[in-house]
């Protein structure tokens, strides 16, 4: 049997290296997690990949412009692909996007945004990222993924918690038959990964591995530059999750 791969995301360099510490085998880089990750900097992006690549290990780095919905206008995907293709030239080894619209994934948006990653470099990965938990039926969702050229999904299976949609993602694993890695987040922990390897049968889960940080101080609290305590990644969950993974 396969080993069984660990994705952790992270917004910042030390959680990376507590991540790939503890066991990662691909990073999720993002900025702003608080907001459930915005596109990272390029700054940022440089370093990750340099610390990843010295571990063996990849970075898929987040595409998102904005918080909020995944709808998005014509400025807003031509800076996605502006902020993709600089991404690619940072050197990470794939990308995470998507885009909703009234209830499905947004084919045209999604298709040309693709189709500019791969002229940048048309080996990168490709995750469709948890937009499609906005979707009104996750599971055909699956076959357009595929014809627009992803390589992963990760997604909750439409709920808050992927631990409360299992049934679902086992439904999205069994009609990616093979052609597309279904990997579940949200909510994953060392304690509940065993539950849901055995209920869906993937190979792949996404977690933040997470704890909440020092609180930051309060007159950034006070000034809005702040939004709370933010969560860092633990080295001991990323070390349980791989052990749980293993077993």
């Amino acid at each position: 049997m396969s080993r069984i791969q660990l994705e952790i995301c992270v917004d910042r360099l030390s959680d990376l290296e507590t991540a790939i510490s503890g066991g990662a085998d691909r990073i999720e880089l993002c900025g702003a997690l608080a907001l459930g990750g915005l596109t990272p900097s390029a700054g940022l992006a440089r370093l990750a990949v340099e610390r990843a690549r010295a571990s063996g290990r990849t970075v898929r780095a987040m595409v998102r412009p904005r918080d909020g919905d995944f709808a998005y206008d014509a400025a807003m995907l031509e800076t996605a692909v502006a902020e993709g293709e600089a991404l690619i030239d940072a050197g990470v080894d794939g990308l995470v996007f998507g885009a909703v619209r009234h209830g499905r994934l947004d084919a045209d948006a999604l298709g040309g945004w693709t189709a500019a990653m791969r002229a940048r470099r048309g080996d990168v990965g490709l995750t469709l990222h948890r937009a499609i938990d906005l979707v009104d039926d996750p599971v055909a969702a699956v076959d357009l993924a595929v014809e627009l050229g992803f390589d992963r999904i990760l997604t909750s299976g439409g709920a808050v918690r992927a631990m409360d949609a299992l049934p679902v993602l086992a439904a999205m694993h069994r009609r990616a038959g093979g052609r597309i890695v279904i990997m579940p987040g949200s909510g994953i922990r060392a304690a509940n990964a065993h539950q849901l390897l055995t209920a869906t049968g993937v190979q792949e889960v996404h977690a933040s591995a997470s704890m909440e940080g020092d609180a930051p101080d309060t007159g950034a609290l006070a000034m809005g530059f702040a939004l709370g305590p933010a969560r860092r990644t633990s080295l001991a969950e990323v070390r349980a999750l791989r052990g749980v993974l293993d077993a």
